[in-house]
């Protein structure tokens, strides 16, 4: 780990030098606290031991630059001090996060550093628990699509966007044919896998900015801004083709042919009561017309 030291006494900091440099870690020395300060700011530096006692640290107020600094990152602070204040480390995100008084001891300046390394990995863990929860909740964990919450919260932007810059939207409805039928022949595991094979066609079909949802069950969702009508069935259109001219192979060597209707709902004009619920029903309203007709087809709703 790379450590920026901030200390003018001689002797205590050949020490603590030394005790860093027994643990492997990087040193990084720095006379006053504007010159800290640059070093922090080129990164990569999340542990500092500043000595107050030798250097400009308090009158520069350098603890409460570097949290007000906000780095992406948490930067973990040993205070060395001859008398230490409850203020040092008792403020929350201003003082220091540990202390040490004066003279330094070896040992317990090793201890101390350790204690502050777990303390920073725990802190590192629980971020990358939270991104992978945040990761989780975004996307639907079979198909990696959209899950239902973020394509809501994102269809909405698209519909605000939509009624601001006064351009019509259409909303596409692709759900599996015969999907119930197929989990009861061939196990769940099989419709899951034809799910996926469904998501991965229409992400490879549609276009590469489009947000493409899966809504629930067997049905998935692609918003469409600035298209209507006949634009939008050419897309929809694209992705059942594409969805037709693959198969899945079973064990058995048997081949699965997966179809898909398509329900779309389009609408010239945005307005302020224009809600993403309503389109999505009639989205699903257009997928039935589809399916009664024979399926693997198009069936258009303007509104």
């Amino acid at each position: 780990m790379k450590i920026l030291v901030l200390n003018n006494d001689v002797m205590e900091r050949s020490v603590i030098q030394q005790v860093l440099q027994s643990n492997r870690h990087e040193v990084v020395l720095a006379e006053n606290s504007d010159d800290a300060m640059q070093f922090l700011q080129e990164g990569e530096i999340r542990f500092v031991i500043v000595d107050r006692v030798t250097t400009d640290a308090g009158e520069k107020d350098f603890i409460n630059r570097v949290r007000d600094a906000r780095p992406p990152y948490y930067i973990y602070i040993l205070l060395i001090a001859s008398r230490v204040q409850d203020t040092d480390v008792t403020t929350p995100r201003a003082g220091a996060d540990d202390f040490l008084h004066k003279p330094v001891v070896p040992l317990e300046l090793k201890s101390r550093v350790h204690i502050g390394e777990r303390i920073l990995g725990m802190g590192d863990d629980l971020v990358n628990v939270k991104g992978a929860l945040e990761n989780a909740a975004m996307f639907d964990p079979l198909t990696n699509l959209l899950s239902q919450k973020a394509f809501l919260a994102l269809s909405r932007g698209e519909l605000e966007r939509a009624r601001r810059g006064q351009v019509p939207l259409s909303l596409v409805a692709l759900d599996v044919d015969d999907l119930t039928s197929i989990n009861e022949k061939h196990g769940e595991a099989v419709g899951n896998d034809v799910l996926t094979l469904v998501a991965q066609t229409i992400r490879e079909k549609s276009r590469p900015y489009d947000g493409v949802g899966r809504y629930k069950d067997d049905m998935f969702l692609i918003p469409l801004p600035g298209v209507i009508g006949q634009d939008a069935e050419k897309i929809a259109e694209r992705i059942l083709k594409g969805m037709a001219n693959t198969d899945i192979s079973l064990l058995d060597g048997t081949a699965l042919h997966v179809t898909v209707s398509a329900g779309i709902v389009s609408i010239l004009r945005v307005t302020v009561s224009t809600e993403i619920e309503m389109l999505i029903e009639k989205a699903a309203e257009a997928v039935s017309h589809a399916k009664q007709a024979g399926g693997n087809q198009v069936h258009t709703i303007f509104i």
